[in-house]
């Protein structure tokens, strides 16, 4: 995580690594609902942790975002840039995707969110083109290094830029996870990458119907 002191990008890959073991937990615990090896890539927090804390960013429209302006309904993040190449356009179109096939009353309720792990590049200007691309109702969010970094921290998300060549460009190697928080603001339920749209409308209409 290239603009996190030493310090916090060791515990942003504590974080993760522990979301993964939680993963691998969840899959072989042979208590866990019957139903539940439909969505094999879902690791869950029983009664949901606080995550992501207070912010203020910027949408793609240049005005302020804070956390709680996304209270009272379900939100779906995805820590992404703009000018990534494959994975981060591959897992929007499964989130948009997914959200299609909620009912239209749950699909109402769920907040689509990119927050972006390339302050340096993605401007609201940049985000304002990209994010349309993909569903009307996706936030774009960004901000400077210094107001980006704890979010990334808080969930548990690694980023860090990869040069080639010699050149000046660079890529952003990056974690790639879904977050469900629930209308109170709590993680309820974090979805690997890799899912079908149809497996990850699955297990946030599960999740959401439990709540």
């Amino acid at each position: 995580m290239s603009f996190l002191p030493k310090r916090d990008r060791l515990v942003a890959y504590l974080v993760l690594a522990s979301l993964l073991l939680t993963g691998v937990a969840w899959l072989f615990d042979p208590g866990r609902d019957a139903t539940a090896h439909a969505y094999p890539a879902e690791a869950s927090f029983s009664g949901g942790r606080p995550a992501g804390g207070s912010f203020v960013l910027v949408d793609q429209d240049g005005q302020p975002k804070t956390d709680g302006d996304f209270r009272g309904g379900w939100t779906l993040i995805y820590f992404g840039y703009a000018s990534c190449a494959d994975v981060c356009p591959t897992e929007l179109a499964t989130m948009v995707g997914a959200l299609d096939l909620l009912p239209e009353e749950v699909e109402s309720d769920v907040s689509p969110v990119l927050i972006s792990v390339d302050p340096e590049r993605d401007t609201p200007a940049l985000l304002g083109e990209y994010v349309p691309q993909f569903h009307p109702r996706l936030t774009g969010l960004t901000g400077t290094p210094e107001q980006l970094g704890p979010v990334l921290q808080a969930y548990g998300v690694v980023a860090e830029k990869r040069y080639s060549g010699g050149s000046a460009e660079y890529s952003m190697d990056h974690s790639s996870f879904f977050y469900l928080l629930a209308p109170d603001g709590r993680l309820q339920a974090v979805f690997h990458p890799g899912l079908s749209p149809e497996a990850l409308a699955g297990g946030l209409s599960r999740r959401i119907a439990e709540s």
